[in-house]
């Protein structure tokens, strides 16, 4: 199977894409609290996450409280969490098919054109898993711009924009580049199958000429 580095690059930057979905999925520092004009709260931090939110005090160590009711969370919150569980089961499907779909790997056993269909598959899942991640991480980042900018928000209740945000865009682009390295694997192995073997029913001219020219001989000799 050709082209082998570029598969092996593909799963890795999917395996980093795994850890990353998983890493944005649990971090709280989805919204931190914000520095604004002359209210600074110097002695707190505050941050809001999917599942927790946790509060940090001047010589008091980090404290974090998951969420008590799933009822009472805002709608933006419950789609940001299903979109993320569903991207975090995505990649781990997608490298799953992708490892299958390894040189190495014989669970289709010698079957080249299976084995590439699976990288194919993988890279698309990979691609769908990057949206899935961008979806949550944009909406929450521009909820957090609008209200920052919202003179109708009481300054204590604006929030700046978290780590988990900036990895989530770092794991989009990063699963998107698995995914284009995977499909790029299986388009550039589908051609070269094509232009190995010829199509049925082709019939190549040199082969049947060493037999006419054969009876041609034959018929020549028969008449002299």
């Amino acid at each position: 199977m050709a082209f082998y580095p570029l598969q092996i690059a593909g799963l890795i930057l999917g395996l980093l894409g795994l850890v990353g979905t998983l890493a944005t999925t649990l971090l709280p520092q989805w919204r931190v609290s914000a520095f604004v004009g002359s209210n600074i709260i110097v002695f707190e931090r505050i941050w809001e996450g999917l599942w927790m939110n946790c509060i940090r005090q001047a010589k008091v160590r980090l404290q974090c409280k998951f969420y008590s009711s799933l009822l009472a969370l805002p709608p933006v919150l419950e789609a940001a969490r299903a979109l993320m569980c569903v991207a975090v089961a995505l990649s781990l499907i997608a490298l799953l098919i992708g490892i299958c779909g390894m040189k190495k790997v014989q669970c289709t056993g010698s079957n080249e054109r299976a084995k590439v269909y699976l990288l194919g598959t993988s890279g698309i899942l990979f691609i769908l898993t990057g949206i899935f991640v961008l979806i949550p991480v944009c909406w929450t980042a521009n909820i957090i711009i609008r209200d920052f900018y919202n003179p109708a928000i009481h300054v204590g209740q604006k929030r700046e924009l978290g780590a988990a945000l900036f990895l989530g865009w770092a794991t989009s682009a990063d699963l998107f580049i698995a995914g284009g390295l995977l499909c790029a694997f299986c388009c550039c192995n589908r051609k070269k199958q094509r232009l190995s073997y010829p199509a049925p029913g082709h019939h190549v001219p040199h082969l049947n000429k060493p037999r006419n020219m054969t009876r041609l001989s034959k018929t020549f000799t028969s008449y002299v």
